[in-house]
């Protein structure tokens, strides 16, 4: 079967009631429905079958919304690539919302994602923690004050090294105990640094207005920072600092791995 719609007609041909013989004969096999010309008996008359004619309740969309309301988020996304009509229904809002949820029991999810690809993992790594850094702040304090690794925080946040906690505001922390969660408002947001969309729960209530954690190009107080980390890292000046992040499209990460091809270039001419 085609996704998402692809054999439509071949789907709807299956909803037209079967032949009296052939249901005769499907009685008979299974010992357990009683047909007859004007429908099934009333004992079985609730049953969505095949083999009765309220199979075709199957498209209607009222129908299809109370089901699909009730379906967790990986079966939401088989459904969709049943027909249009099934695949119309599961891609409301309304309903990957409810799905998305509940089983974490969250208030309200706030934002919209870039990705419709989003709403098909609830997993607990779809949530992380904003944090808003402070001076004081170190990795090995953070992972101590939630409960998690430090390796998990920097993995969360595309990190290489301690260093990067210094070029930031915030870091995402991931979660370690799911109950936080409960009737909590998260909000949907692609972090500029991590890369990535996630289900951001402030612990303070809601995000600082002030700070603006999906700007597309980092500010120049925090493109300052970077260059600062960056020259401590590399060992550089500033003028090398800056020269690899603006190759590099302000990606400290793909700076980082030029500037030690280079190096490793240069030892290379030495030794030959």
């Amino acid at each position: 079967m085609g996704c998402c719609g692809d054999e439509d007609d071949e789907i709807l041909k299956q909803l037209i009631p079967y032949p009296t013989e052939t249901l005769e004969n499907e009685r008979n096999l299974a010992g357990k429905l009683s047909y007859s010309r004007n429908g099934l008996s009333s004992s079985s008359s609730n049953v969505i079958s095949p083999l009765n004619s309220n199979f075709s309740a199957l498209i209607s969309r009222d129908i299809l919304r109370i089901i699909f309301e009730k379906l967790t988020l990986s079966d939401l996304a088989r459904s969709a690539c049943v027909c249009r009509v099934w695949n119309s229904v599961a891609s409301d809002r309304e309903i990957q919302t409810r799905s998305f949820k509940s089983p974490w029991k969250l208030k309200e999810i706030v934002g919209n994602p870039t990705s419709g690809g989003f709403w098909r993992d609830n997993s607990l790594g779809r949530f992380a923690i904003s944090h808003r850094l402070v001076r004081e702040d170190t990795m090995a304090g953070l992972a101590v004050k939630y409960s998690v690794q430090v390796m998990d925080i920097k993995r969360v946040n595309n990190m290489m090294s301690d260093h990067g906690i210094y070029s930031r505001q915030r870091l995402l922390i991931p979660l370690s105990k799911p109950d936080v969660l409960l009737n909590s408002t998260c909000y949907i947001e692609l972090d500029v640094y991590a890369k990535r969309e996630v289900a951001v729960l402030y612990l303070e209530g809601r995000p600082d207005g002030k700070l603006n954690y999906l700007a597309n190009r980092t500010n120049e107080r925090g493109k300052k920072r970077i260059i600062d980390t960056m020259k401590r890292s590399m060992q550089v000046d500033d003028g090398t600092a800056e020269y690899y992040l603006a190759i590099s499209n302000g990606n400290p990460r793909a700076a980082f791995s030029q500037f030690s091809s280079d190096l490793r270039w240069e030892q290379q001419a030495r030794e030959s």
